[in-house]
């Protein structure tokens, strides 16, 4: 397996697992439609990184386009996809579901119809832990996640169950992969890290939505990453947790920024968010056993290359709006 279809890979999890590929020697075909969910000078940042090695090959395509998609699979031939092309964000899929369930559901159902005709061995599918809203602490794989509170959470739910049919029918090999939390370098405007660190360096108020004390398993970008390439391994059809297993609290994080940055926060409290989870913690038993993965990077370390790569590339963060 050497030619892997990389969908997103202008994304913020997409392209790190195609640099890491293409450390490793992978070939690597991505795929991004470039939208303007956020600001995309943070995508065309991210793209040049990747764009340096050889191996690489881009194509400005949206995976809701399964004419352009076919014309791919049928130049390149890969030997799996990785599947990190979604439109993310759980207030804003509120806002506009249509476009969440027009490209995460059927984004991912064109890219699984193409690799049963092309015989596509192996599909990684970039899934969530916003499906375990409502679940007992630490979440298990196996739990019951038929109640979604958000219609990003709900497409998300729908990719993995046709991730599932196409297993079944027609034997492609089929890793879900759960992310939490996922923060580092480059990452999304509209997380909450990445706002309160432009924050804090400018001076600005910190937008907290509750009192703080909500916990997330903050799981470092580097860590996923590599999760997400030992997930090429054949599985059958598996759920996979990749996450931190070591939740805490936004508080916590937040006095981290202040370390690093050397500023102390102003902090504005709002009302909690109806679709924001009070805890997430992730039980990744499975991930060791099958994959032979656990994450490395503790919080303390990776806020601060987060803060680190946030102020050498201020020039950039600066003009960003979230």
């Amino acid at each position: 397996m050497n030619k892997i279809i990389v969908t997103g890979c202008a994304g913020f999890i997409g392209s790190k697992v195609a640099e890491m590929l293409l450390q490793q020697g992978y070939e690597v075909i991505g795929i991004d439609n470039l939208n303007e969910y956020y600001d995309v000078r943070l995508k065309l940042w991210r793209l040049k990184k990747i764009k340096e090695f050889r191996e690489f090959h881009f194509y400005q395509v949206d995976i809701e386009n399964y004419e352009a998609l076919k014309i791919i699979f049928q130049i390149c031939h890969p030997d799996a996809v990785i599947n990190e092309a979604a439109l993310a964000g759980v207030r804003y899929s509120m806002e506009n579901p249509y476009v969440y369930l027009s490209t995460n559901a059927q984004g991912c159902l064109n890219l699984l119809e193409l690799c049963k005709i092309f015989n596509v061995p192996k599909f990684v599918l970039a899934s969530t832990s916003s499906l375990y809203a409502g679940q007992a602490l630490p979440f298990k794989e196996d739990l019951e996640v038929s109640i979604p509170i958000s219609p990003y959470a709900a497409t998300k739910k729908s990719a993995e169950v046709m991730s599932y049919t196409y297993h079944y029918l027609y034997g492609l090999d089929v890793s879900v992969l759960r992310y939490f939390t996922v923060y580092g370098p480059a990452g999304r405007p509209d997380m909450s890290y990445f706002r309160f660190i432009k924050w804090i360096l400018e001076g600005r108020p910190l937008v907290v939505y509750g009192d703080g004390s909500q916990r997330r398993d903050f799981t470092y970008i580097d860590d996923i990453a590599s999760g997400t390439i030992k997930a090429l391994m054949p599985v059958g059809y598996e759920i996979i947790n990749l996450g931190n297993s070591n939740p805490n609290r936004l508080l916590e994080m937040i006095n981290l920024i202040e370390e690093h940055t050397g500023k102390k926060a102003n902090i504005e409290n709002k009302l909690f968010h109806i679709a924001d989870m009070k805890a997430t913690w992730a039980k990744i038993e499975k991930a060791k056993e099958l994959l032979g993965w656990e994450p490395q990077v503790s919080l303390t370390e990776g806020i601060s290359k987060t803060v680190e790569w946030t102020k050498d590339n201020w020039s950039l963060v600066k003009d960003i709006n979230i």
